[in-house]
């Protein structure tokens, strides 16, 4: 009697079990892939969030500073608050405040007496319109960036008021060195 002999059919010796190796590789190469497709993405927003955690640390330390900062205001806040800071200006500071109701930007420079004439022009007023022996610049404001405007200088300031949105500045010019005026701005503007 003879035995029957089992033969693999051809589409059956295709699927023969793979070699150890050749599953350790395919397991090695499926982990590596899920790592990637997984890691890559999860790294990136680690790192995502901590460049935005500082760079709202450092808006936070900006905003939350008291007094000014000895620096010129970006091109962006001097367009948005309209303080045109004259080329060559020195010893320029700045500190800005917000709140739901208001925000200010409180700027002080020193220039020359040409420029501080274009200054005024380029904010919509003039050196004709600075009332001699006034400071327009509250307590309360002067308090929060810590100027003074004591007497015996020589002190002309103005106001000039906006319609909404655009915003209002209270400027006090130290005119006691006609050649190196010192301004003090504060622009206040309203949503």
């Amino acid at each position: 009697m003879t035995v029957p002999t089992q033969s693999v059919s051809p589409d059956r010796r295709d699927k023969l079990p793979e070699g150890r190796r050749h599953m350790i590789k395919r397991r090695f190469l499926t982990a590596l892939t899920i790592v990637l497709l997984v890691g890559i993405p999860a790294g990136y927003l680690v790192i995502s969030a901590g460049q935005s955690r500082d760079s709202g640390r450092d808006k936070e330390r900006e905003s939350s500073g008291s007094g000014l900062q000895d620096n010129w205001p970006s091109q962006m806040k001097r367009r948005i608050f309209e303080v045109p800071i004259p080329s060559r200006s020195t010893d320029v500071a700045y500190y800005e405040t917000s709140n739901w109701k208001t925000s200010r930007l409180y700027v002080q420079f020193t220039t020359s007496a040409g420029k501080l004439d274009s200054f005024l022009e380029d904010v919509g007023t003039s050196r004709s319109r600075l009332e001699p022996g006034k400071v327009t610049v509250s307590e309360r404001d002067a308090d929060i960036v810590g100027w003074e405007f004591p007497p015996g200088r020589d002190w002309s300031a103005t106001s000039i008021g906006r319609d909404k949105p655009r915003p209002g500045h209270d400027i006090t010019v130290d005119l006691t060195d006609p050649a190196a005026p010192r301004v003090y701005v504060v622009s206040t503007t309203t949503p």
